[in-house]
């Protein structure tokens, strides 16, 4: 394989005193002249120089050719961007923020940013507006209210050469996400803090993946005996294809589903109980269920 091949070096003594012959060698390469045994100049051909002369002048063209593709980048992103200048007056708006604020993005040109979101003012966003405008200061965050009452939206604050940017995006279903995931959480701490209701998470293959004390407890058995164990060979054998059945029918429904069973315990003994089952829905498909197992009494 070919290899580069080192330019040639001189001395700055040896250049002055044979500039016109190095003139020569450098039309055909570049020779480099050294200060002190340091590289410290280039002599290359005019050519060679007008050609790295036009490719600045390409990168150049290339920026300027792209500044109308990064506004149409702007006006087809799904966030909201609004432009305002020192005096908080909106200079541009891209059609996702005139969607959001309700008005044409013709309607909003020079429209003072506190008339098209009179909630703005006197809000937390507002302060750091203003530092945004006087010291440059970039800001991130989830806000609600800003646009209209329970909306959370996140936030981003930008600098730019006219004043400042603000960047909208809806997060509404994200935080309502939040707030769900917090009161499933509070309803598991709910049931183990009741004491009675025995729980199993288990996957599409009945596999037990995490059960509660309370279960352990009615089994005699301690979380890691039964850890990937089917939940059916729980169960006394008369009442696991009725579990099966069970099962099967969530996943095709989706609709949680109760019936009466019986557990075996560690020393063979059976329980009487009533097992919920409801299922654990992922992004695309099920991820298995939550088996509910409390005691029936005749």
């Amino acid at each position: 394989m070919a290899t580069a091949q080192e330019p040639q070096r001189v001395s700055a003594a040896e250049f002055i005193r044979g500039f016109a012959n190095w003139r020569l060698q450098s039309a055909r390469e570049p020779v480099v002249v050294t200060h002190h045994g340091k590289d410290a100049h280039v002599l290359i051909s005019l050519d060679d120089y007008r050609r790295l002369d036009g490719d600045t002048d390409d990168v150049a063209g290339t920026a300027d050719r792209l500044q109308p593709s990064l506004a149409g980048l702007v006006e087809s992103i799904r966030d909201g961007v609004i432009l305002i200048d020192r005096q908080w007056r909106i200079a541009a708006a891209n059609p996702a923020a005139s969607d959001m604020l309700e008005k044409s993005c013709a309607d909003l040109i020079g429209v003072p940013l506190t008339t098209a979101a009179p909630r703005i003012e006197g809000s937390f966003l507002a302060q750091h507006i203003i530092r945004l405008i006087d010291h440059r200061e970039r800001f991130s965050g989830d806000i609600p209210d800003i646009l209209r009452p329970r909306q959370w939206l996140r936030i981003d604050l930008v600098p730019t050469p006219i004043g400042g940017a603000i960047i909208l995006r809806d997060v509404n279903g994200t935080m309502a996400d939040f707030a769900a995931s917090d009161a499933r959480q509070a309803l598991i701490v709910a049931v183990e803090a009741q004491g009675q209701i025995g729980r199993a998470r288990i996957s599409v293959r009945e596999a037990v993946d995490t059960a509660n004390d309370v279960l352990t407890g009615m089994l005699g058995v301690d979380a890691a005996a039964i850890r990937r164990v089917r939940f059916s060979a729980l169960l006394a054998i008369g009442h696991r294809a009725a579990f099966a059945e069970a099962l099967e029918s969530l996943v095709r429904s989706g609709e949680p589903t109760r019936l009466a069973s019986q557990i075996i315990t560690r020393d063979g003994a059976a329980i009487d109980v009533i097992l919920t089952i409801a299922e654990v829905r992922g992004p695309y498909a099920s991820d298995g269920a939550v088996v509910l197992v409390t005691r029936r009494f005749a």
